[in-house]
């Protein structure tokens, strides 16, 4: 063979075994690796962690181990983009070029701050009543400023609402008293009155007179909200109270002086003798109270 062409082979052959280690080093799957950790340095177990391709697209998920370590293999070289989430704790994005057979990328994960409630669907008021079923300041005309600006006036508004549902709640139970108190004084007012007819009439008017007390209590009460008007059934309402309110009050006076004059065997004469006119429309006046509170109209 020509010493020159010998040479030239031995070139070649050198040229191919110098560059065959470096051509498969660069075909060679590269492994990524590293840890997560929170803002406060501490490794996270079981975060979740997604290695994308960005030229492909292609993705890689997996997640770290109990001491907060990732290892993603057969990697083919390039671009990517790592994230790293872990639920309560936040999220972390990176971006990494893969050229060597190993490489590392540690994540630090930031709390991602909730999105504002206004902008979420069916999202709460702000400032919800705690009184579930009862109005809010806007029911009552205030704007939504008014409204989120002053708690005071809410709380206030809460508290009226209650205690107008207690002053609801009584009203309806001294109507079985007050039924029972009309029936009878059929018999406690009779030509064959008896002595117990007389009692029991008494003692179930002086337990709807109780009652009554009670429930006006709670509306007397309530605390006022200022620039509000009184208007519709609840005005209606309120006027009637000026009819039942002096009545409950004379018709105990009345009955009392007719309780003591036909005890002593008298004829009830006199003012007395007003005692189941004024007691009728009372209860005429209180029934209608509640009803203009019931019916919509």
């Amino acid at each position: 063979m020509n010493p020159k062409t010998s040479i030239f082979f031995l070139g070649v052959v050198l040229i191919l075994v110098l560059t065959a280690n470096p051509l498969r080093a660069q075909d060679a799957p590269s492994t990524l690796s590293g840890t997560v950790t929170d803002s406060t340095g501490k490794l996270l177990p079981n975060a979740k962690i997604i290695v994308k391709n960005s030229s492909t697209g292609q993705a890689t998920e997996t997640q770290t181990d109990s001491a907060g370590l990732y290892t993603v293999h057969n990697l083919a070289a390039g671009d990517y983009e790592v994230s790293a989430s872990a639920d309560g704790i936040g999220t972390a994005v990176a971006k990494v070029t893969l050229t060597a057979a190993s490489q590392t990328l540690s994540l630090t994960l930031l709390l991602v701050a909730p999105a504002p409630a206004e902008n979420l669907p069916n999202a709460p008021s702000p400032n919800p009543s705690p009184a579930k079923t009862g109005p809010s300041l806007e029911d009552l005309g205030f704007s939504k400023t008014e409204t989120q600006a002053n708690a005071a006036q809410q709380a206030l508004l809460d508290r009226r609402t209650h205690m107008l549902k207690m002053h609801q709640r009584f009203g309806l139970i001294t109507t079985v008293p007050l039924l029972a108190t009309l029936i009878t004084s059929v018999n406690a007012g009779g030509k064959s009155t008896s002595t117990t007819d007389r009692n029991v009439h008494l003692v179930l008017g002086a337990v709807t007179g109780d009652l009554y007390g009670i429930t006006a209590y709670y509306a007397i009460r309530a605390p006022r909200i200022a620039g509000t008007q009184t208007k519709g059934p609840i005005k209606l309402h309120k006027a009637l109270a000026w009819v039942h309110g002096p009545g409950m009050i004379l018709t105990p006076i009345l009955g009392a002086m007719a309780y003591s004059q036909k005890s002593n065997g008298e004829k009830v004469h006199g003012i007395a003798a007003a005692h189941g006119a004024v007691a009728i429309v009372t209860a005429g006046a209180f029934g209608a109270a509640l009803l203009s509170v019931s019916l919509k109209f």
